[in-house]
């Protein structure tokens, strides 16, 4: 018969800790951290969790979610410490940021936290930042021997261009930005078979960009490191950051690990579209959807500045809130051109009316429409390929290869004129 000591359930091992100043001030982490480990986490302070780090219970532990806020400034050293001897330990470390200046945040950042989550948590997030920590590490580089390396740009920088510049901003989620901007790119890269132009694609959306992915490329750490310190950096440099896809296609991707938005300011920006023009004919660069203090540097930049919608209400409110917005700084609201994404059919008159009132009613011009491409676009993405690649005979692909051509022609009557 087993003794009453021996039904007595055994304490569930530790396999994650909160370490903060205070976790009450934290209480989205609470739930969320009882949500995904039950019983299985603690909480220690930035006083205890060095001592803990110490103790044989810390032998079972997965990962630290290390919360800080801008109260903590002052401890930052600390945690810095907490942050050397978790990893001594091969404990991986998530960071929970709540209004973090930039600088503090690239300093923690660089330590060796593995992931970076903001605070207030968006809906899943932590539960998306514990597994991407709990997969195994990347086998080492020289095991991938018989792999291809990615292409770096075969040309050096020499500054003697002056590229157009093309931003591309969805004007609400979803509505094909990237997947444009990406297609765009390609478009004008391949447009002559002996005469194309040098084309790089700057990814500036630093928390979901999805160029690599679309392009089915790596994400360099390289690209972080430039972008925490743009002053030092040069267009050799530059260049070394970048990806070349097919040979053609100069690509600047978003960094490997989700960093926010205010990561850079409006001169590093300036820097990077600097470098960029003086080594490409075009740059095309793919914007966050969210409106950010360096969106304006962008946009002065900018000779033209698509506009992503679709025919819908949020679009349409999103459209005539930014509009309102450059209005009232006197921003170049003239530089934008708006395309309309999911277009109607030919034959769709009630749709074609629905998109004249849209355009009346926010007192624009629509002047690129997008054909629905259907099934084939998302399978380009998924598989890495624009569609001139995967869907030559695309309708969305034909109607942006028109575009392209527009814009190469411009600019090639353009500079006839200059010369």
């Amino acid at each position: 018969m087993s003794s009453i000591a021996n039904l007595q359930p055994q304490p569930a091992p530790i396999r994650a800790c909160t370490v903060s100043r205070d976790v009450q001030n934290f209480d989205l982490l609470i739930d969320d951290m009882e949500a995904e480990l039950g019983e299985s986490w603690g909480d220690l302070s930035f006083d205890d969790a060095l001592a803990f780090l110490l103790q044989s219970e810390a032998e079972t532990l997965e990962f630290l979610a290390i919360a800080v806020d801008s109260d903590d400034s002052g401890s930052l050293g600390q945690i810095a410490e907490i942050i050397r001897k978790a990893k001594s330990r091969e404990v991986r470390v998530i960071l929970i940021a709540h209004e973090v200046s930039p600088v503090a945040l690239h300093q923690l950042l660089r330590l060796g936290a593995d992931d970076f989550v903001p605070y207030p948590l968006p809906n899943g997030a932590l539960h998306e930042a514990i597994e991407r920590v709990r997969r195994p590490a990347p086998p080492p580089a020289e095991e991938h021997f018989d792999e291809p390396a990615p292409h770096r740009p075969a040309f050096h920088a020499k500054g003697d261009r002056d590229a157009v510049v093309l931003p591309v901003h969805g004007m609400a989620g979803g509505v094909g930005a990237s997947t444009f901007a990406v297609n765009l790119a390609w478009e004008l890269a391949t447009i002559s078979k002996t005469d194309a132009p040098r084309v790089c694609l700057l990814d500036f959306d630093f928390q979901f960009g999805a160029v690599s992915t679309y392009l089915d490329l790596p994400r360099k750490d390289a690209v972080f490191d430039l972008l925490q310190d743009t002053g030092s950096a040069d267009s050799e440099a530059f260049l070394k950051s970048m990806i070349t896809f097919n040979d053609k296609l100069h690509v600047f991707t978003a960094p490997p690990d989700m960093l926010p938005l205010d990561i850079v300011a409006g001169e590093d920006i300036d820097r990077l579209i600097d470098m960029a023009q003086a080594n490409f004919d075009f740059v095309v660069i793919d914007m966050p959807s969210t409106i950010v203090s360096w969106t304006e540097t962008v946009l002065n930049r900018a000779h033209v500045y698509f506009a992503l919608l679709e025919l819908d209400l949020r679009s349409a409110q999103n459209v005539l809130r930014l509009v309102r917005a450059l209005k009232a700084e006197d921003l170049p609201a003239d530089k934008l051109r708006y395309v309309l994404n999911r277009g109607p059919k030919f034959t769709d008159l009630s749709a074609k009316s629905r998109v004249k009132r849209m355009a009346e009613s926010l007192d624009i011009d629509i002047e690129v429409q997008l054909p629905d491409g259907g099934a084939q676009v998302t399978q380009a993405n998924d598989h890495g390929l624009p569609l001139a690649e995967s869907a030559a005979k695309n309708a969305t692909r034909k109607e942006i290869a028109k575009l392209a051509k527009s814009i190469f022609d411009l600019n090639r009557s353009s500079a006839a004129k200059k010369a």
